[in-house]
């Protein structure tokens, strides 16, 4: 969202660029809007913690009773850090996860957390491990469609999950093994259409009710994410009264079958805090290519910014609206390349969905110009790196009464440099 350029610049200017901007009204609205949606009895919303884990939006999800999904040990550790309870009566954290990588299996079994299993080894490791207690199974529906095509989260090129017609099979291990399933997942993604989301969401909950009998102690059925965030057209709005219908004839519907009530469950993660984000940068110069034998030229606005702070445009040539802050609507535009500060030809902003670079018509900025990259609260400090030794920018807060909070500062050499060790290995 745009926000005061004056604001803008008095943050810049205190706290360097680039920066991260929050505003917390967006997102306690989309938690609002959530909540609304699986109000009816017997619907729970988690977080997907992975889009956005700072600490504060944990604690808005906590304030508001919304559950997690954690992908890691340390996202489990992260919401309880943030105020999410351990346990499973309820089971508020949900870890889910297709491996049980560093302190995973460890955190799972102290915070006694519920494992939603996307491979059948798991159980094995379980098993390995002295658990015989609840687990969830995350299955691979054989269809879904993710925002980007390489983002596809169910079908036969999708890593995630047990494949739906293995579930038997898992079933019967973790019975052998001293386990109940007591939840089924899957995630099918947003899909480049909210009607093909509903299409999906109701095909999925048919396969979970054709699973559900078989399955004596299921409590619980999640549906996942995928709620679509319009990148192109932040203001445009979902028909989420849809969802709400669609979520109380699926409990219905799954309950039915189960023979018993059963809880469902939804775990959007963009939807929350995409629009909510802002990533704020400085222009350092203009500059230009010439046309030649092997294509047109260009201009260039370089910027401060680049993939370390927000990987998604490199990495799968993802969509964000760009402004030059100050600049009246109707400011003359012509076509501009953002690129970054990097020491990588990939370290462009402005591409398209190929990964192609797709200049952006925009007025022409000048060096000292900040620049916004919008819509970037999901994925976007979460995904960021320390690549060319670079410390992550800081994250601000911005209240609706104007009340700014620091919510992590800029990395300096010191945190990047102390992981490193000089240790003799010995007894290897």
């Amino acid at each position: 969202m745009s926000h005061d350029p004056a604001l803008l610049q008095r943050l810049a200017a205190s706290t360097g660029t680039p920066f991260w901007l929050y505003d917390a009204a967006v997102i306690r609205q989309r938690i609002a809007a959530i909540k609304t949606i699986t109000s009816g009895e017997g619907v729970q919303a988690r977080f997907a913690m992975k889009a956005c884990p700072a600490t504060k939006v944990l604690q808005e999800m906590a304030a508001a009773g919304i559950w997690i999904d954690a992908v890691s040990g340390n996202e489990i550790l992260r919401a309880r850090h943030a105020g999410h309870a351990a346990g499973q009566e309820p089971p508020v954290i949900c870890y889910t996860s297709d491996v049980f990588r560093d302190n995973a299996l460890e955190v799972v079994l102290q915070h006694d957390i519920l494992p939603n299993i996307g491979s059948p080894g798991m159980i094995r490791d379980l098993a390995a491990a002295g658990y015989q207690g609840k687990i969830s199974l995350r299955v691979n529906p054989g269809f879904g469609h993710g925002h980007v095509n390489s983002c596809d989260t169910g079908g036969p090129s999708s890593k995630h999950g047990i494949w739906y017609t293995d579930v038997p099979a898992a079933q019967a291990a973790a019975t052998a093994a001293g386990m109940q399933v007591v939840m089924l997942h899957a995630h099918i993604g947003s899909g480049p259409q909210f009607d093909e989301l509903l299409s999906n969401l109701n095909r999925l909950v048919n396969e979970f009710a054709d699973l559900a009998p078989s399955l004596p102690h299921l409590e619980a059925v999640s549906l996942g994410g995928g709620i679509p965030h319009n990148y192109r057209d932040p203001s445009a709005t979902l028909p989420l009264e849809k969802l709400g219908a669609l979520f109380t004839a699926a409990r219905e519907t799954l309950s039915q079958a189960a023979g018993r009530p059963l809880r469902l469950e939804i775990e959007p993660g963009r939807y929350y805090v995409a629009p909510a984000g802002t990533l704020v940068t400085r222009v350092t110069d203009v500059k230009q290519t010439q046309t030649n034998e092997k294509g047109a030229g260009a201009t260039f606005a370089m910027v401060d910014a680049g993939f370390v702070d927000l990987v998604r445009p490199a990495m799968y040539g993802s969509w964000h609206g760009i402004e030059i802050v100050g600049r009246p609507a109707d400011a003359p535009t012509e076509p501009i390349v953002v690129a970054g500060p990097l020491c990588e030809s990939g370290d462009v902003f402005t591409r398209d969905d190929a990964e192609l670079i797709q200049p952006r018509d925009l007025p022409r900025p000048v060096p000292g110009d900040l620049l916004t990259l919008r819509d970037t609260g999901a994925y976007g400090y979460a995904m960021s790196s320390n690549y060319n030794s670079v410390g992550r920018a800081p994250q601000i807060w911005l209240e609706p009464d104007g009340t700014l909070l620091q919510i992590s500062r800029r990395e300096t050499l010191q945190d990047i440099l102390k992981a490193e060790t000089n240790e003799l290995l010995v007894d290897v």
